[in-house]
């Protein structure tokens, strides 16, 4: 069975299978180690292969033939965002549509929905599963009993960074996230 064909595709020509990218604003050193470690110790499965992040576009397939148009268009956008700050404050969930629990942002979510309402108007356009919420996830896929400690645990948390570039993020077989890209803003 062939790969899907992606879009700019000619009919019956034979491609290689997308690869998976994503696209997110990292938790720099020490705070995402923290949080990282804290997701391991809810047990997520996916603590040690997602660096810690706050997501732009979760996961999607793109053709390497249409990677240098998603380079141009994350440029573009970098060059028009300005840096500014976020404030991790408390935690939420997602519960009961979807086994997350995640740090709220008490500040700069504003700023976050703007840059991924222009990074998903272009080439990255598409449906969305679920509204975009700014957050960083905390733990996910665990039981109950696991996101209950998880929220609170760091229900009382706080910590400020600043935000002065976003990635693009390949997704490797192995299922790791592994910067490919670094977009500096402004």
């Amino acid at each position: 069975m062939s790969a899907p064909a992606t879009p700019g595709a000619a009919a019956g020509a034979r491609e290689h299978p997308p690869g998976r990218i994503g696209v997110a604003i990292p938790v720099p050193a020490p705070l995402g180690e923290l949080l990282q470690r804290r997701r391991a110790e809810s047990g997520d499965p996916l603590a040690w292969t997602v660096p810690t992040h706050v997501t732009l576009v979760p996961p999607v397939a793109v053709a390497d033939e249409h990677l240098p148009q998603v380079h141009e268009h994350l440029a573009g956008v970098a060059s028009c965002s300005a840096p500014f700050a976020i404030r991790l404050q408390g935690t939420g969930t997602f519960r009961p549509v979807s086994p997350v629990v995640f740090v709220r942002l008490a500040a700069g979510a504003a700023e976050v929905s703007r840059i991924e309402e222009r990074v998903r108007a272009g080439v990255l356009a598409g449906e969305r599963r679920f509204p975009f919420h700014p957050h960083v996830t905390l733990a996910q896929d665990v039981g109950d009993d696991a996101l209950d400690r998880a929220v609170a645990a760091l229900a009382h948390f706080e910590a400020d960074f600043a935000v002065d570039r976003f990635l693009l993020y390949r997704h490797d077989a192995d299922g790791v996230w592994r910067p490919e890209t670094e977009y500096a803003l402004g």
